[in-house]
């Protein structure tokens, strides 16, 4: 009986480190990466978002950590107490919380199949979050008109970057749920549709998830600390 080194080619892999299986009258068993092809374009898109989902996390994290240390910072101005009214921040917060559970709800019509409460549900999610938008935007025209602008302190420089930012992204998400509503409605429910519908609910439940953490440090803890 030969030896196994014998079964192998001359300049074979014997422990599969190279890109081809070397054995003599086997197949290459995997695909792709392994043979040297490209990755499936699925895959890619699929790791770009989450870099991109990545990146908006650090920078949140860092409009987060330049808002804790300016926060005292005030130049002798009104602080969190005096310019903040927690009943609209919290009527903000249902509106954002609901529209993320719509979204939900879209996400199970999307798996039946079901185009008229895609749609329905879809809608929803848009009027809440167009809602959210209008309170946020109200309340900085507020501030503007008594003067606790962007530029009247170091503490509300940061309190509308952060709260601004985030706005700018729940804008960019309604733009994108608009544009998933016409590609379901037009293209139906194929693969790539779902894969680009899916990337859009992380964004929107990050988003939610975000501004979990500004209602919870800009507002509440800002209204209750001196």
């Amino acid at each position: 009986m030969s030896s196994p080194s014998s079964a192998l080619r001359a300049g074979s892999d014997p422990y599969h480190l190279g890109h081809h299986n070397e054995w003599i009258g086997t197949e290459p068993e995997y695909t792709g990466a392994r043979s040297g092809g490209p990755a499936p374009k699925r895959i890619v898109v699929g790791y770009g978002f989450w870099i991109f989902i990545l990146s908006d996390v650090i920078m949140f994290s860092v409009l987060f950590a330049s808002y804790a240390v300016l926060a005292g910072n005030r130049a002798g101005g009104l602080g969190p107490r005096d310019l903040f009214d927690l009943r609209d921040t919290a009527a903000e917060t249902a509106l954002l919380l609901l529209s993320s559970f719509m979204c939900g709800m879209a996400s199970l019509a999307v798996a039946w199949r079901n185009q008229l409460w895609t749609q329905i549900t879809l809608f929803i999610t848009g009027l809440l979050g167009a809602g959210f938008l209008a309170l946020e935007a109200r309340e900085f025209t507020h501030l503007v008109s008594i003067g606790a602008g962007p530029t009247r302190s170091a503490f509300l420089s940061a309190f509308f970057t952060l709260v601004g930012c985030h706005g700018i992204h729940v804008t960019v998400g309604l733009l994108w749920l608009g544009t998933m509503m016409a590609q379901l409605l037009t293209k139906g429910f194929r693969e790539n549709i779902r894969h680009r519908f899916l990337c859009f609910t992380l964004f929107w439940h990050a988003l939610d998830i975000i501004w979990v953490g500004i209602f919870s440090l800009v507002y509440l803890i800002g209204t209750i600390l001196p």
